[in-house]
């Protein structure tokens, strides 16, 4: 097999390893490192386990994501959607609702507004991914924290290092004002997304700049 043959074959048994996952209807295409997947699931939540999937294995520098969502029950509304959206915002005490707005328009939901952290921006979209009927979430909400704290450079390039699947990769922090730019080179997909979650982290942060390079060629160690 030559090397898009072996990667698809990695993507499609990590897929087939996922217990939430029907392996037999997700394809998956390989070139270059750039995997793409088609195919049906059953809800959002498989589509993302899918996706997820793919971006764990080495090799991996981008994924291309074209799986359809299909409803086996009744079809909802956007209505409905909204009014299930709108209740999970409220109930989850990670989510400041109130400085939120939901738009949902053929199945797609979409959030806006402006929060303090990267973890509520986050718990916000997860909070509405799984409700039956959505076919997808974008969220454009924005990163502006009311206390304008000063970036500390050192303390996100420490915290990477710390990491034990990042410690030994070379990778930039550059800060200027509240926008966080890491450029670089990693080995694998989910390691480019680990160091952007640790660079969230910092207080201060309201743009993270994700440059870093995956170039799998940097893992082989020469002897």
């Amino acid at each position: 097999m030559n090397a898009n043959e072996v990667l698809q074959k990695k993507v499609q048994e990590a897929i087939a390893w996922e217990p939430l996952l029907d392996a037999a209807s997700i394809g998956v295409i390989a070139k270059d490192g750039i995997v793409t997947l088609t195919g049906t699931v059953d809800n959002y939540t498989q589509k993302l386990e899918a996706e997820n999937a793919a971006k764990k294995v080495a090799g991996v520098k981008a994924v291309v994501e074209k799986i359809e969502i299909d409803y086996n029950h009744a079809i909802r509304t956007d209505e409905d959607i909204a009014k299930e959206a709108i209740e999970a915002l409220k109930w989850n005490v990670s989510v400041p609702e109130d400085k939120l707005k939901i738009v949902v328009s053929q199945g797609w939901v979409y959030l806006q507004g402006v929060v303090d952290w990267n973890y509520q921006k986050h718990s916000a979209k997860k909070a509405v991914e799984n409700i039956p009927g959505v076919k997808g979430v974008v969220n454009s909400i924005q990163i502006k924290s009311a206390d304008f704290d000063k970036i500390e450079k050192r303390a996100i390039e420490s915290a990477i290092h710390r990491n034990s699947s990042l410690y030994d990769k070379d990778i930039e922090v550059a800060v200027s004002g509240n926008v966080v730019t890491l450029t670089g080179n990693v080995t694998a997909y989910f390691q480019k997304e680990e160091a952007e979650r640790i660079a969230w982290n910092s207080p201060g942060v309201w743009t993270v700049n994700n440059l870093l390079a995956v170039n799998q060629k940097l893992n082989q160690a020469v002897y």
